[in-house]
C-alpha cells in the first residue's frame, strides 16, 4: 500500500505517543524487579508495550515502502520523517 509522507508522520506521531505512554507506565508502576507488579498494572504495561511494537513495526514497514517507491534512501526518508513527526503541525513539516 503506498503512503504519503504525512500518512508517514502521522503513524512516526502515533508511535511516538505509545512509546511515552510506555515511558509513563513506567515511571509510575517503578522497575518490575524492585517490586512486584499487580496483575492489572502487568497487563496495562504489556498492552502499552505491545501498542508501541506492532505502530513502530508498521512504521518502519511504511517508510521502508515509501523510500523504496519514491528511489530514495530508506534512512533519509526514516530522518525526515522523524523530524517532522517531533514538529508541531504549525512549524510547517512535511
Amino acid at each position: 500500500m503506498a503512503h504519503t509522507f504525512d500518512e508517514l508522520v502521522e503513524k512516526q506521531r502515533a508511535a511516538n505517543e505509545a512509546h511515552t505512554r510506555v515511558l509513563e507506565l513506567r515511571e509510575a508502576y517503578g522497575a518490575p524487579t524492585a517490586a512486584q507488579w499487580s496483575q492489572e498494572q502487568s497487563s496495562t504495561y504489556e498492552t502499552a508495550w505491545r501498542a508501541w511494537r506492532d505502530l513502530a513495526r508498521d512504521v518502519q514497514a511504511s517508510v521502508s515502502d515509501f523510500a523504496k517507491d519514491e528511489g530514495r534512501m530508506r534512512n533519509e526518508v526514516e530522518a525526515e520523517v522523524k523530524k517532522a513527526a517531533t514538529e508541531s503541525p504549525t512549524e510547517g513539516g512535511g
